[in-house]
């Protein structure tokens, strides 16, 4: 029998299933969405790194992660907001294809929010001496000893938000493609045009 899913050939459940799977990937560890490959620069210096979701706002139509304010992308986002992500899941045999617009915050109520949900654990990578990507003569976390051996206390761990920063990106177009053996879909959500979906050759 032919595969083929329930959504296969119906943009309105196209878009349900892009928005469950960006949403389970906010909390789910496991998702293959909580991790996409973020893209940014210009026409001189384009760089992509991956990032970890930390929201996904299907009604005001935006994603975001969390960053340190000292790495290398933040100026890039800063001065070219265009980005792109690439999220894939190997299981949903889904690829989703966002282009968005970038805002840095910093020192703000959504940065306090993203900052009071962020756990111990995460806090340290955000306590680090020098920024990430400074040079350094030897292998090394950047981190003090204590933090390494997570011997810090929260109230410790709060020296690390001057250095953290919330990404939040509005998109702009969703691509989806499918890969299916009876022959493969693929369409496009444009964001900035009322959602209109249009079909493309996969």
């Amino acid at each position: 029998m032919a595969e083929q899913v329930s959504y296969y050939e119906d943009p309105k459940e196209i878009e349900k299933k892009i928005w469950e799977l960006l949403t389970q990937a906010v909390t789910s560890r496991t998702s293959n969405f909580r991790t996409p490959v973020f893209i940014c620069g210009n026409a001189e210096n384009i760089d992509g790194r991956v990032v970890v979701l930390r929201k996904a706002d299907q009604q005001n139509s935006f994603i975001q992660f969390h960053s340190d304010l000292r790495s290398a992308k933040i100026p890039k986002v800063k001065s070219n907001p265009n980005c792109a992500f690439l999220f894939y899941d190997k299981e949903e045999k889904i690829q989703v294809r966002i282009k968005s617009t970038c805002t840095i915050h910093q020192n703000d109520e959504i940065t306090k929010e993203a900052w009071s949900k962020t756990q111990h654990i995460s806090r340290k990578c955000y306590l680090v001496k020098d920024g990430p990507g400074t040079l350094s003569e030897t292998p090394t976390s950047g981190l003090e000893k204590k933090y390494d051996s997570f011997d810090y206390t929260k109230e410790e761990s709060e020296n690390g938000y001057k250095n953290f920063c919330v990404v939040r990106c509005k998109i702009k177009s969703i691509e989806w493609l499918y890969l299916a053996a009876k022959g493969h879909r693929r369409g496009i959500f444009d964001l900035e045009n009322s959602k209109k979906f249009t079909w493309l050759v996969p």
